[in-house]
């Protein structure tokens, strides 16, 4: 598995016609000694990690970064982690993602995630920012193996809400995959146009989606997180298939939808570990 993700990330890939930004990084995690370490690291273009931290719990964390700070038509942006069994790792980032305005091409957004047998990794980015006229295709890969532990998040603000913006033209098209040995567990796909969104069978006027899922999970874990979806005032549900506990949300604010997905992840991360996970240090700041 991880072989093949790394062959993945360092093809050589064809740009097409579009002008813009291509930026791809490709990152590999691996046990070395009591820690995880970051033991391989390519990039082209303004994709980067800055520097990886030791968590109290083991864990090794890292910042993605986007210098440039948003995506126009044209971009495209490729992430590839993979980590290597007995590692323990959280990717997140040091701020949203922005989506612009696009003047014609669309954009490409493509992660791929491997977690080899006896890892752990948490995919958890900030919120997502799409402005009104953005085109966008977007897709999320997880490759898990048999005893791989992961939680991740996808958090999408439609929009600018709090300005008074809203996303009244343009197209957020997003897949995501995630399997077990090669075997499917889930196949997503959010295609989301301005003209459609806020119908009954669309968003309901809710500016923010997210999607929280976790694995391997239990009946116990599902009905904590029901409990504490309960108490929310917007749209949200938890489902578990084949040991993989999923969790949707539509709302108002990205900033109160992120920290509900924080508690999601503490409490089914210490579910997964018999230990309370190290909450980053950039999500204070």
């Amino acid at each position: 598995m991880l072989s093949q993700a790394l062959t993945v990330a360092v093809a050589a890939l064809d740009l097409a016609t579009d002008a813009g930004w291509h930026a791809r990084l490709a990152l590999r995690f691996a046990p070395r000694g009591p820690a995880t370490r970051l033991v391989a690291r390519e990039h082209h273009g303004p994709l980067a990690v800055q520097r990886t931290f030791q968590a109290a719990d083991g864990s090794c964390h890292a910042y993605l970064l986007h210098p440039p700070g948003g995506v126009v038509g044209g971009d495209r942006l490729e992430i590839d982690v993979a980590v290597e069994s007995g590692a323990h790792t959280l990717a997140t980032s040091p701020g949203a993602a922005k989506f612009y305005r696009s003047a014609g091409p669309r954009a490409h957004q493509a992660i791929r995630l491997t977690v080899d047998a006896d890892a752990r990794f948490d995919w958890l980015p900030q919120e997502t920012i799409v402005f009104a006229g953005a085109d966008v295709a977007s897709t999320t890969r997880v490759r898990l193996a048999a005893d791989a532990r992961h939680c991740g998040w996808e958090i999408l603000c439609l929009g600018r809400p709090v300005s008074g913006a809203p996303f009244d033209a343009g197209r957020w098209d997003a897949r995501l995959a995630i399997d077990r040995d090669d075997r499917p567990l889930l196949r997503e796909r959010l295609d989301v146009a301005a003209a459609t969104r806020d119908g009954p069978a669309g968003l309901r006027g809710f500016p923010v989606i997210a999607t929280f899922w976790a694995t391997p999970a239990t009946p116990a874990l599902r009905d904590a997180l029901h409990a504490l979806l309960a108490a929310q005032d917007a749209p949200a549900g938890a489902t578990l298939v084949d040991g993989l506990l999923v969790v949707r949300l539509l709302g108002d604010s990205s900033e109160r939808i992120r920290h509900l997905l924080q508690t999601c992840w503490q409490t089914c991360r210490a579910a997964l570990d018999d230990t309370a996970p190290a909450v980053p240090r950039i999500w204070a700041t």
